[in-house]
């Protein structure tokens, strides 16, 4: 065994002959595993240690420590210097030509909701109507007692409307109480706005109904404002709105806050007005309420009723989204299902 220093030096060549011609990293772990596994090259020289003499024991596996060290250095840099080369190899391979155009960013897009909500606002800002933002919190004196609806109407029902741990403070179940903070905030000027919003209410979700929806108010107020002017001006808004050809009609109803209050209907768009399931076989659609503003709501908003008068109504960008869009259950619009929005 007193050839062993001269056997670890033999090894040390051929090994770093071996690592040196290797071409990848495949070929490079059969080199460590004949050199330096377990069962290798030079962990047979090592077992050898045990019959040398012990004085010649130190310095023998001294030596051996130095190789198996050189060695392990030696197979990390080549290790390093193969994987170095793949990537120059990758990258030469798959270069980027800066010349060509970058790759599109696909774009995220406008709500359905947002899309009308937006189209609407387009419509009366053309026909003179600025838009005034309102709170979604309201008093309960804003949300219905000034609007003429007293402590007895239904519409005050707890199981209908959101109340906070504040006494007297909710979530507006309507975008009414705007009108009168514009009044407030305008009078004595004459106003033209449209006041769009989320509206809050504790119903029972199904296919028609929600508990959140967005509303678009609008108020007129002026001298001379009349029942006539009303009319005209949603006549107007319905033909740009679903096209001139649509026919459109106008039925008695009641409003606490307007009189006289009336809801205007388009022709059905499934049917063509001939009936179907979802008009109710009536061929027409209703698609909001409207009225002249009630003497008592002008005189809360700081308006004398004998000078001035005013028109109010309000209407759904949901409901309008789905009889332009022919979608049949509005509980879409809030379930983020990207199939149904990435229609839109």
């Amino acid at each position: 065994m007193t050839d062993i220093p001269q056997a670890l030096t033999v090894l040390q060549a051929e090994a770093l002959t071996a690592l040196e011609a290797t071409a990848d990293e495949a070929a490079l772990e059969q080199v460590r595993v004949r050199y330096l596994g377990r069962k290798g090259s030079l962990a047979a020289i090592l077992r050898g240690l045990a019959d040398l003499p012990p004085a010649e024991r130190p310095a023998v596996g001294k030596l051996a420590n130095e190789v198996k060290e050189r060695l392990e250095a030696a197979l990390a840099a080549r290790r390093e210097a193969l994987q170095a080369a793949a990537r120059a190899a990758a990258l030469a391979a798959e270069r980027v030509d800066v010349t060509l155009p970058g790759r599109p960013v696909p774009m995220g897009r406008l709500h359905p909701s947002t899309q009308v909500l937006r189209r609407i606002c387009q419509i009366w800002g053309d026909m003179g109507f600025q838009i005034y933002r309102s709170r979604d919190i309201e008093t309960e004196e804003m949300n219905f007692e000034l609007l003429n609806i007293p402590a007895h109407h239904p519409a005050r029902d707890m199981w209908d409307t959101f109340y906070t741990m504040v006494d007297g403070i909710l979530l507006r179940t309507h975008t009414s109480p705007g009108q009168i903070r514009a009044m407030r905030e305008f009078c004595p000027q004459p106003i033209r706005v449209i006041l769009p919003g989320m509206c809050y209410r504790y119903e029972q979700i199904t296919a028609r109904s929600e508990i959140q929806f967005h509303q678009v108010e609008g108020l007129a107020v002026g001298r001379h404002v009349s029942m006539t002017d009303l009319k005209g001006t949603l006549i107007s808004f319905a033909h740009r709105m679903f096209g001139a050809v649509r026919r459109v009609r106008f039925r008695a109803s009641h409003f606490p806050f307007t009189e006289p209050s009336a809801e205007m209907d388009v022709e059905c768009m499934l049917c063509e007005g001939a009936g179907c399931v979802v008009c109710k076989q009536t061929g027409w659609l209703e698609i909001l309420g409207c009225g002249m503003v009630h003497p008592e709501v002008l005189r809360n908003g700081g308006y004398d009723p004998a000078v001035y008068s005013g028109f109010a109504f309000g209407m759904g960008p949901e409901r309008i989204t789905m009889l332009k869009h022919r979608i049949e259950d509005i509980r879409y619009f809030w379930t983020n299902d990207l199939r149904f929005l990435e229609q839109f």
